[in-house]
Formats: structure tokens, sequence, C-alpha cells
């Protein structure tokens, strides 16, 4: 290589987020406030609830072991009226046909879990970094911010023309690892049919881009490089549109792809369920430990097996950046927490109602859930 040519390396990543409206996060709503009904009438109930979001459809399935009274169908419409599907010329409001086939949980499947045990099989994975003060990946923090700022301005009237659906997206620009501008910046909003594209596009920028990109201290990228509504358009949000599903956006839930993610999706289950306690557990291992300048960067991966209750696999992967030895890292997260699954909840305390909120805008990163608090000392 000559002398003086620079080896600096210049990547690109990009994270994606969806607005609190957006079709399957109707549904990973509904099946979490079926989750915190169970739970606020008996702390002990098992649920798997899945929802479907149609045109003028809102279906649910899975199962259900508790002592609790839910009202489905109440709690349903209750949280699609909530997201603002109140125009039943959308094609999807509070008054849409509602199906409930939910069952009881499999005694096979309660079999294991009474012992204490996992609720399924699987693996989970848990990350931090130092790229954000939330100690996530920038790419992804940013996205979910944009996404909550749109939703925002729709419900304080900011934007009077937004409807209850949208997207964001967010490239970044590494140099060495690092992050050090913003690329691409993505928004895509349903609005009302008297709004053009060129207002819609001026007061995204002005009302959501400008002040979630000033708090990380970023520029805004060129103007060629801001796309919203790339297809011009978009007057219908919701189900109408495109159908919802529960669990569709394990991605978006997590980090954004900067990191692995579990095979399992979170909403409308019960923290019996490690699909959802095993990932809080991984993300409050790596967090804490990136907060205790253990590391710069950290991934826990954990994986159980369905009855049995401690993990068949705990990795702590620090990609080169650790500031102690491995030994001491396993030995900060054993004081940290066991990774039972009884012990998980125990800690976190997770059998409460506290879930209709984690199902919009990540799970992780956010303040006031109990697998994003940094301990002091172990």
């Amino acid at each position: 290589m000559a002398k003086g040519q620079n080896t600096m390396k210049t990547t690109l990543f990009t994270s994606e987020s969806v607005c609190a409206g957006h079709p399957d996060k109707i549904c990973d709503q509904i099946s979490d406030a079926i989750v915190d009904a169970a739970l606020a009438q008996d702390p002990h109930s098992r649920t798997g609830i899945e929802t479907v979001a149609g045109a003028n459809q809102i279906c649910l399935f899975g199962e259900i072991k508790s002592k609790a009274a839910v009202d489905f169908e109440k709690v349903a419409r209750d949280t699609v009226e909530r997201l603002g599907y109140t125009v039943p010329a959308w094609g999807f409001s509070q008054e849409s046909s509602f199906t409930n086939d939910v069952h009881q949980q499999s005694p096979e499947i309660a079999m294991g879990v009474d012992q204490d045990g996992a609720g399924d099989q699987g693996m989970m994975f848990g990350y931090a970094c130092n790229e954000t003060p939330e100690l996530m990946p920038l790419p992804v923090r940013l996205a979910h911010a944009l996404a909550e700022r749109i939703d925002q301005a729709r419900e304080k009237g900011e934007l009077k023309w937004l409807r209850p659906d949208g997207k964001s997206q967010v490239t970044i620009r590494y140099e060495d690892g690092k992050p050090v501008g913003i690329e691409k910046l993505v928004a895509a909003v349903a609005h009302d049919e008297h709004t053009s594209a060129e207002q819609v596009r001026a007061d995204i920028i002005k009302y959501v881009f400008e002040p979630i990109v000033s708090k990380y201290t970023f520029a805004l990228p060129e103007d060629q490089d801001i796309i919203v509504n790339g297809t011009g358009l978009w007057h219908i949000p919701g189900p109408e549109s495109d159908a919802g599903l529960t669990g569709r956006k394990i991605v978006v839930d997590t980090y954004g792809g900067y990191a692995r993610v579990g095979g399992g999706a979170f909403s409308g289950k019960d923290p019996t369920k490690v699909d959802r306690s095993g990932a809080y557990a991984a993300r409050y291992i790596a967090k804490n430990i990136v907060a205790a300048g253990l590391a710069a960067k950290c991934e826990v991966g954990l994986a159980y097996v369905i009855g049995q209750p401690k993990p068949l696999m705990q990795t702590i992967e620090t990609f080169g950046t650790a500031t102690v030895s491995d030994e001491a890292l396993h030995d900060y997260k054993d004081k940290l927490i066991g990774t039972s699954v009884r012990s998980i909840i125990e800690t976190l305390d997770l059998a409460r109602p506290i879930y209709s909120t984690t199902a919009a805008y990540g799970h992780f990163g956010r303040v006031g859930f109990p697998w994003e608090a940094v301990v002091k000392s172990v």
C-alpha cells in the first residue's frame, strides 16, 4: 500500500421502524393488551395470542390459561380506537368485524411450564453498544425516534393531515466502525386527500426529521437523499391496504438487523415464554456489561428447551472490545441475574401488565422497562 494512503474503511447500515398504526403493530398491540389484561387479574396467566388484521376484520387465535375474565373483543376494539382507526371509510376501524378463536393452553405445554420450565425451545440474543446514550445501534434507535415523532405529530394535532400508519428508514455512514453521518432518510406516511405531496414532504422534514436528527448532533443528508412517500401519495392507512399479523416485525422489535435475533416474536406471550423473557434477560446482561465499561459492544446468547428451567447455552461475545477476561464477564453475568426462567421473571418482575407499551417503537433502548435498568454494582 502506498505511503500515506487513507486506510479508513467506510460502510453503510440501514434500519427501519414503523408507526404504532402499522398493520403488524396494530396486531402486536392487541395481542399485548390481552396479555396485560390477563396478567392484571392473574399474574400466573399463560398466553400465546396471535392477532390478524385484514380488510375490515380483526381475528384472534392462540391459547390462554388464566383465572382472569378477559373481554377479548373490548380489548381489541379499544386498542384499534386508541390507535386512531375511527373512520370506517378507511376499510378498518374499531367497528370492523371481530372473531375470537383463542383456546385453552395445551396441557402438554402447561405440564413443563408448571414445573418452572421454559414454555418453548429456542435461542435468544441480546445486544448493546456504546453508539448512543441508550446503548443501542444508532440506525434503529434513530428510526424508532422518527416513527414515534410521526405519531406524536398526528396525536398532538401538529400535522392534521396525517393518518395512523407510517414507516421510517435510516441509513448511517460508518468510518472504521464508528457512526459519522446520516446517508439517507426515508419516511412513508398516510395522509388526507387534500394535502399535496410537496406539503407532506416539507412538513415531515420540518416537524419530524429536523427535530429528531438535531438531538443526535447530526446534519440532515442532502435533499436528494431524503425520500418521503416514494410512490408519491398514500391515502388509505392500515389493514385495508396491507394485512397485519402479530410477530411479523421481529427485526424492528430488536436491533434493526445490526445484531442477531432469536427465532421467536415477543408480543402476545406471557413471560414463561422464553422467546420474550429470555430475550429481555439477554439484553439486560449485554446492556449492563457495556454500561459497566466491560466492553464497547456485547452480544449475549441464550438457548432453552421446553420444560427445562435453565438454558442449554449461554454465550457472551464482545467482538474484541472487552476490557476484562471472558471468565470475568461470565462471573459478572452470574452475579447480575440468574438465567433460569423463574429467576428471570422474578429478578425483572415480569409477571405484571407492562407489555402493551413494548409493542411499538422497539422493545429495547427505551426508558422504563426493567430489562433496560443499569445496576450500579453487582
